[in-house]
């Protein structure tokens, strides 16, 4: 029996689900019961009957599966895969923060550690980041680990957003100068960047999208050629959905490492074995649902 075959027999007699992020490799991607971005992945994790859920993405996402589904075991097939941005920010540091500016609300990228949204008003995703901040009842918001995505969304609010000083450094070393460059060698290609990117990349694409909302595009253009602003495993995923368009990546070294670390073999490993559990403390697992459930209200 091979690999693939294996795991889909130990998921189906444990009942677990498997959900991948959409920049997860091809064959994890492929594997997966449900791919999506973090606000579909967050939605889909409070809905199923699922025993074990089996989270291919970094540690922040199954942090927040397992803060949404207390009574299930939680798997991250590599404990390892983090996120150098949600390390960026510590709780006492946004606690600092918010005596600094009494009043102002905390409005958390879901890149962020658990420990970070037991402290924060509100959790927000790429994809919903603008409606949250719009709803979220304060004229002052902490926004809290991102720097270039909160900058984005204060071009669509007059609310005063204190920028926290982290970023991704997968988006954040992708350049203005080569952006240009991979414009010129595809004249007229649809240009669409995630919003983790910096601010002067935003200026020159044509569409700013979360994963999410790059999938829901692509299935309803007549553009034919497209330059793809973010992690290099979203172009498999956007392949699946519309596999007759052009993708060319921004760059070839636009890859999270961390989210390459999960394989076939690892994910095996986890669900035969029940290792590589994701816990959250009973405390902290409280706090943070109420940020995560407000997020998911009011988006």
């Amino acid at each position: 029996m091979d690999l693939v075959q294996k795991i889909k027999t130990v998921a189906k007699e444990k009942n677990a689900l498997i959900l991948a992020h959409n920049y997860q490799n091809p064959e994890i991607q492929d594997i997966a019961d449900r791919t999506g971005d973090s606000l579909e992945l967050a939605r889909i994790a409070t809905r199923n009957d699922a025993d074990i859920i089996v989270f291919c993405g970094v540690h922040f996402m199954a942090e927040s599966a397992a803060i949404l589904n207390p009574e299930k075991k939680v798997l991250l097939p590599d404990i390892s895969a983090g996120c150098p941005m949600a390390d960026m920010a510590r709780p006492e540091q946004v606690l600092a923060m918010k005596q600094k500016h009494p009043g102002a609300a905390v409005v958390s990228y879901i890149n962020s550690s658990a420990a970070v949204k037991a402290v924060s008003d509100v959790i927000c995703t790429s994809a919903n980041a603008v409606k949250i901040v719009q709803k979220i009842d304060a004229d002052t918001i902490i926004f809290v680990p991102d720097r270039n995505l909160g900058s984005y969304v204060q071009r669509f609010t007059d609310k005063k957003i204190i920028l926290w000083n982290g970023y991704c450094p997968t988006h954040e070393n992708f350049t203005p100068e080569q952006l240009e460059l991979v414009k010129e060698k595809n004249p007229g290609a649809f240009v669409m960047v995630h919003p983790e990117c910096r601010p002067a990349i935003i200026d020159m694409a044509d569409a700013v999208m979360s994963t999410g909302e790059m999938v829901t595009f692509v299935k309803n253009t007549d553009r034919k050629k497209i330059i793809v602003g973010t992690e290099i495993g979203m172009i498999h995923k956007l392949k699946t959905v519309a596999p007759d368009l052009d993708y060319i990546p921004a760059s070839d070294s636009f890859i999270c490492a961390d989210m390459k670390k999960i394989t076939l073999q690892k994910l095996h490993d986890s669900l035969e074995h029940g290792k590589d559990v994701v816990t959250v403390d009973p405390r902290t697992s409280d706090r943070a649902r109420k940020a995560l459930e407000k997020m998911l209200e009011l988006s």
